[in-house]
């Protein structure tokens, strides 16, 4: 049976669906796919393809450490952009979340997301080594 999980430490669902699913014993946690919203669910970076990336991958890192896990953890990402070419060009924030080796990742290019100044959002797949994965409600 999966869990679902909210983290408190970033903007909460409005909607139906869950920011996580802890699967099993708690290793895999398949996250949400993250926009750029601040804790209060504010847009960040209005049309902004690099204020968002950052901001996308600081709440995926976010999320992740309120169950134990890192950036590093993360086995698969799937981006979904509403400019590829913007996208790409902003590689190098990436990098600064990443080391190899990297995450799998898929990456479509999408009409719109569901606020017209959203331009990306990522879904996340990680897995946290059991000695450090902490259950957020026991």
């Amino acid at each position: 049976m999966a869990d679902s999980f909210n983290p408190p430490d970033i903007w909460q669902p409005f909607g139906a669906f869950s920011m996580m699913k802890i699967e099993g014993a708690g290793q895999i946690v398949h996250l949400k796919g993250q926009v750029a919203l601040d804790k209060a669910g504010e847009i960040v970076g209005r049309n902004d393809m690099r204020a968002q990336l950052r901001k996308v991958l600081e709440n995926i890192g976010a999320a992740l450490a309120s169950v134990g896990g890192t950036m590093a953890d993360i086995i698969s990402l799937t981006h979904y952009a509403t400019d590829i070419d913007a996208f790409m060009a902003a590689g190098d924030i990436r990098k600064e979340f990443f080391a190899a080796p990297f995450p799998i990742t898929t990456t479509v290019e999408i009409s719109r997301l569901y606020h017209p100044d959203l331009v990306i959002e990522i879904m996340a797949i990680a897995e946290i080594p059991r000695d450090r994965f902490k259950r957020p409600y026991d």
